[in-house]
């Protein structure tokens, strides 16, 4: 207990460091198949021929499962664009190259991203009218289907600059084959919570990377932000359901 040092705490688990390994302990009642789930996807990530960290174990330490996880020395891309702010847009732009490379990889055994977003607005019964729902659904169903990797959580904070020289994804809980347009609608969400203008610079730069046009990536807001309801409260919620209510957003 006394040699771990704490990385992050959140409502179902904590992320400490223990010697030369990463513990993401999960709280007891946790489901066991989310857990397995994340393994699963995270070994797939790293078949695929994606930089992750080494997964060691699954396991039922007796205060939950948790996954064990080679730790890599390095900072978070987040932390290095706090610390370098005059570097900002170079270290976006890199950002940007790792998340078209992840899209660049495909992966059958991965759930369909498709699936997980109607499962995701179909939830919403409470937030969202059924109307609302409904024309969420049919604009989902009108997207262009494509088997590219997703990540689901591709923010900075994901991004381990390892001080080895390489650039380490975490975080797979989320990953699901689908549309690379909707990944990067998530990663604009996440930034626009944030830090509107750093949300503008990424979108700019990603859509320019894959020669996207941005009014295709804005279509998959209103989706994309339903199914953030599902992981955000307060404020934040309140923001994400604004932006559902644009439907018809161009």
């Amino acid at each position: 207990m006394e040699n771990r040092q704490i990385i992050v705490e959140r409502a179902t688990k904590t992320v400490y460091r223990e010697g030369d390994t990463i513990v993401k302990q999960f709280v007891p009642g946790y489901a066991k198949s989310a857990v397995l789930k994340e393994a699963f996807n995270h070994a797939l990530a790293e078949e695929a021929g994606l930089t992750v960290p080494q997964l060691l174990e699954v396991k039922n330490t007796g205060e939950g499962w948790a996954l064990l996880i080679r730790r890599v020395e390095g900072r978070t891309m987040a932390q290095a664009m706090v610390d370098e702010p005059d570097r900002l847009e170079a270290y976006m732009e890199q950002f940007v190259e790792i998340q078209s490379g992840i899209h660049r990889a495909t992966c059958k055994q991965m759930g369909r991203l498709k699936d997980k977003l109607n499962a995701q607005i179909s939830s919403l019964r409470e937030e969202l009218d059924a109307t609302t729902r409904y024309e969420l659904h049919v604009r989902l169903e009108n997207m262009k289907p494509h088997t590219k990797i997703t990540h689901g959580d591709f923010n900075p904070t994901n991004v381990l600059l390892g001080e080895d020289g390489k650039v380490y994804v975490l975080d797979w809980a989320h990953a699901a084959i689908g549309n690379a347009s909707a990944d990067a609608a998530m990663t604009y969400l996440q930034f626009a919570l944030e830090d509107q203008k750093k949300a503008d610079m990424y979108l700019r730069l990603f859509c320019r990377r894959n020669d996207i046009a941005i009014q295709y990536v804005q279509k998959w807001l209103p989706i994309v932000a339903a199914a953030q309801m599902t992981k955000r409260h307060g404020a934040e919620r309140e923001f994400l359901i604004s932006w559902t209510q644009v439907v018809e957003f161009e």
